[in-house]
């Protein structure tokens, strides 16, 4: 294995669009912002605006810091809010080896759990739940906005995807993969996190449909992501209630 291939640094990947939206954010505030002011600028979910926050502080595009704010000194003493700045400059401070990282978590995975695609699987469903918003309670979602708001979320990870209905359910063409050299060499780690990550979401928005499986590399440059329909038991009883 090449290792210099693996210190490549990933600050050549362009930011997604949502991800360039909170750093224009950052540098036009002019003063720090917190998660939940980023969220109401951009519209994003918290949990969504940390996540892209986070990735702008490993770029080293940002800086995370804890502020006391004077209401907090005033009233009883708790946790100090986390806040956000964009560095001036807008560069990554060095060379970031993410990748080499990824080869050695998902060897490990691989190498030493007795079933390293159903961990996987699960820690992708605990993270599509994460960066995903839950509709209101009885808030029924149908299977095409559930599907585009999968590919938005997918889109900002840098899947490039395209959702197509093929007759029988729907496709998620994911025409560029972010992990795809670890993926090639990990399959059962890396593309059942993904297929995780889109059932948790997508059970997270309490969903009609379900990622029921996903074929790596159908071609060169594409992975296919086969969503089936779902029936699941809350579904069933808010329709019963109705």
């Amino acid at each position: 294995m090449d290792v210099k291939a693996l210190l490549a640094p990933d600050a050549e990947f362009p930011l997604g669009e949502r991800r360039a939206s909170v750093l224009d954010l950052l540098r036009a505030a002019g003063s720090p912002l917190g998660v939940r002011e980023v969220a109401g600028r951009t519209g994003l979910h918290p949990n969504t605006a940390r996540f892209h926050l986070d990735g702008l502080v490993r770029a080293g595009l940002a800086t995370r810091a804890s502020q006391v704010r004077a209401s907090q000194v005033r009233a009883a003493p708790g946790r100090p809010s986390v806040v956000y700045e964009a560095l001036e400059g807008g560069e990554a401070a060095g060379q970031r080896h993410y990748r080499l990282l990824a080869e050695m978590l998902t060897s490990l995975i691989a190498g030493m759990l007795p079933d390293p695609g159903e961990a996987a699987a699960e820690a992708g469903r605990e993270w599509g739940r994460y960066l995903t918003e839950q509709p209101a309670p009885y808030q029924l979602m149908g299977a095409r906005e559930a599907i585009g708001r999968l590919a938005a979320t997918l889109e900002e990870i840098g899947f490039a995807p395209e959702a197509v209905a093929d007759g029988t359910g729907y496709q998620l063409r994911l025409r560029q993969c972010p992990f795809r050299e670890v993926a090639e060499a990990h399959r059962d780690v890396v593309c059942e996190l993904h297929r995780g990550l889109m059932q948790g979401a997508l059970e997270q928005m309490r969903a009609p449909v379900t990622a029921d499986r996903l074929q790596p590399f159908a071609e060169a440059s594409l992975c296919i992501a086969y969503l089936a329909a779902q029936q699941d038991p809350g579904r069933r009883r808010d329709s019963a209630v109705s």
